[in-house]
């Protein structure tokens, strides 16, 4: 806030991104220090594409639960509150909502109908005067399959329209985004989403190339989390129907500094609760570990190789 996200005109958010909404043809990287400079900016915060996906996320609620939520959580309401989001928001003076399509709850009765408004909306990404703009495609990532020129990315209730990246590229993805897609395949007794965020360019006519990609992990609430480690606890306080917020680390190198999860049913202020799995990097867990002592007497802790404590009490509940 104050560098990355900004507030000039009230009721308008800026946000200053490291990513591009233009490519043009034909352009190369200038190397070496630029002759006849005349400026030198201060260095500012921007916004990477997670840090975008976080951003739009936490300005939508999806990082906050109450028990009114429960069952009402699918990719319609994904789509309209998303999209909602990126109202009144601003990136390189493009309005974000004019360059984010999440793709509407797949219908077999309208599919033709959604489809003709994702070609509408995507036919900003046409290119004009040497230039091929941007734009942001987030989606829920459902499978990569090989073909003879590349990759096709397919995103859940998006049947009929792939997104196509080279070999290398998305090999490049898998191995930063690791731990993410094995998630998938964890022993945990939880289903996890894995949201796929795509900054697409056009390749030709109604054909969508991957230009840049990120990727978090969600609870089946599309809740962010960072991790499989998060989902029982996460699980635990929607089941017991309890009031909480999702702190979101946005471009933070680390989450340990964050509280795993803030309760706010359990007194005037807001609670942190704190997990520390075994599988931590040492300096996370050290890091964790100097948090829960600096939070002073009897933090919350739940150490995720033994039983989870009881949560604290819900002020609202005692009270009825």
């Amino acid at each position: 806030m104050g560098e990355a996200v900004l507030e000039l005109v009230p009721g308008q958010i800026q946000l200053r991104v490291d990513f591009p909404w233009v490519r043009t043809a034909g352009r190369s990287l200038v190397r070496g220090e630029a002759q006849g400079v005349t400026e030198v900016e201060a260095p500012r915060r921007r916004m990477s594409l997670h840090a975008l996906m976080h951003f739009l996320f936490e300005r939508a609620g999806f990082n906050r639960w109450s028990p009114a939520m429960a069952g009402k959580r699918n990719q319609g309401v994904l789509h309209k509150y998303l999209m909602h989001a990126a109202e009144d928001v601003v990136v390189k003076g493009v309005g974000l909502s004019d360059r984010l399509y999440v793709p509407e709850a797949f219908n077999e009765a309208s599919k033709f109908e959604a489809a003709q408004r994702r070609r509408n909306k995507l036919a900003v990404l046409r290119p004009h005067e040497g230039q091929s703009p941007l734009a942001v495609v987030i989606g829920e990532f459902k499978l990569c399959e090989a073909t003879t020129l590349g990759r096709r990315v397919w995103v859940k209730h998006m049947p009929d329209a792939p997104l196509l990246v080279g070999t290398k590229t998305w090999e490049r993805i898998e191995r930063v985004f690791a731990s993410l897609f094995e998630a998938r395949d964890a022993d945990s007794g939880h289903k996890v989403r894995l949201v796929f965020a795509a900054l697409i360019r056009a390749r030709r006519e109604h054909t969508y190339e991957i230009d840049a990609a990120s990727l978090m992990l969600t609870s089946e609430h599309w809740i962010p989390i960072e991790g499989v480690h998060e989902l029982p606890l996460v699980h635990a306080l929607v089941d017991q129907g309890r009031r909480f917020v999702k702190p979101l680390r946005y471009d933070a190198r680390s989450a340990a500094a964050f509280p795993n999860a803030l309760l706010l049913d359990a007194g005037p202020l807001p609670l942190p609760l704190h997990v520390i799995s075994a599988f931590m990097p040492p300096k996370e867990r050290a890091e964790k570990e100097r948090v829960v002592r600096a939070a002073g007497a009897s933090p919350w802790l739940w150490w995720s190789t033994e039983a989870m404590p009881a949560l604290p009490e819900s002020v609202l509940l005692r009270n009825h």
